[in-house]
């Protein structure tokens, strides 16, 4: 809504009663710059603070000049076919291959997790997959606690040929209750 006009002598009116008035000094203050604030690296502060996880929760390894663990306690699973570069099993180790596929042998017989294993590998060779998953569980629910699946997994992984290496899968993995296993490529 408009505002109406003030009629003409209340104009003149003001004008009279104001005409001795001064002007007020301008303010003797410097206006202080602004400060621009930084943009914020969210993605890098992230990538940090992953980097940070990862390597509190990798477990420390020893290697000889060979690119061997020295310290194994007889439970780790790892196994390389001989030429095949240490540096392939390291990065197999550290997670550094995608896994593309995984076959869960928990719950099954011996004999029914052959059969699984031999299936899953079967399957693995036609759809071209490199890396894998078998999760064999710790044997925490079998007689004397014992890793019976593990065991077996090391004897009929190292007698495939399309097996090139295999390890203990890393913590955030399933770490000893799972296996990573590196397999040939599908020749086309």
């Amino acid at each position: 809504m408009a505002k109406p006009a003030s009629p003409p002598e209340d104009i003149h009116l003001f004008r009279q009663e104001v005409v001795d008035a001064v002007a007020l000094p301008p303010p003797n203050r410097a206006e202080p710059p602004r400060k621009r604030i930084k943009p914020l690296p969210l993605q890098r502060l992230k990538d940090e603070k992953q980097v940070l996880l990862d390597s509190l929760a990798d477990p420390w390894e020893i290697l000889d000049q060979g690119g061997r663990d020295l310290i194994e306690s007889g439970e780790e699973l790892f196994f390389a076919r001989p030429g095949v570069p240490a540096a392939a099993l390291r990065k197999l180790k550290r997670g550094g291959w995608v896994i593309q596929a995984e076959l869960d042998l928990h719950g099954l017989r011996s004999d029914e997790a052959r059969l699984a294993l031999a299936e899953f590998l079967l399957d693995c060779a036609r759809h071209d997959c490199r890396c894998v998953r078998i999760i064999h569980g710790k044997g925490l629910r079998s007689k004397n606690r014992e890793p019976v699946l593990k065991h077996k997994l090391r004897h009929w992984l190292t007698q495939r040929d399309d097996v090139l290496a295999f390890c203990q899968a890393r913590p955030a993995d399933g770490g000893s209750g799972a296996a990573i296993v590196l397999l040939k490529s599908n020749p086309r």
